[in-house]
């Protein structure tokens, strides 16, 4: 079933990021489906930690934007999601390629939302589970 009460498309979702951290370290949104997007974001010198690892934030910053456009993708133009909890569970280092979440609603209520992104390598092994609890808010919301 599409949850969708906005237009979205990847397009649309990759014309977001510029100017922000998600578009400075090369967030890319990648496919839209009826009630999951995905995601990714690329190992490298801006997303590395000291030692040569992806750094462990950049995970949850992915999972953070993920679950928070699903959100105001899913909610009528007239409000925004705004994070209330973000929890996060690694489960192994990135040393080279892409990270790639997918992100679905786990609950979609009138006034929170709960999402879930599956966070994975290039193998497509488990990098990371997170789940973000988002509030929705009346707001002159940035998409519409």
């Amino acid at each position: 079933m599409k949850i969708w009460k906005r237009p979205i498309s990847v397009e649309i979702l990759n014309s977001i990021p510029k100017g922000t951290a998600d578009g400075h370290l090369g967030v890319e949104y990648i496919e839209v489906g009826d009630d999951f997007i995905v995601a990714r974001i690329p190992f490298g010198d801006l997303t590395k930690d000291a030692d040569g690892k992806l750094h462990p934030s950049l995970p949850v910053l992915l999972a953070e934007s993920l679950g928070s456009v699903g959100a105001a993708f899913s909610c009528s133009p007239q409000f925004s999601a705004v994070g209330l909890s973000i929890n996060a569970n690694h489960f192994r280092d990135v040393e080279s390629g892409w990270v790639t979440g997918t992100a679905r609603p786990v609950e979609i209520g009138p006034s929170t939302h709960l999402w879930r992104i599956d966070l994975v390598d290039d193998q497509n092994q488990p990098v990371c589970l997170t789940h973000i609890t988002l509030k929705l808010v009346e707001s002159k919301a940035l998409v519409r």
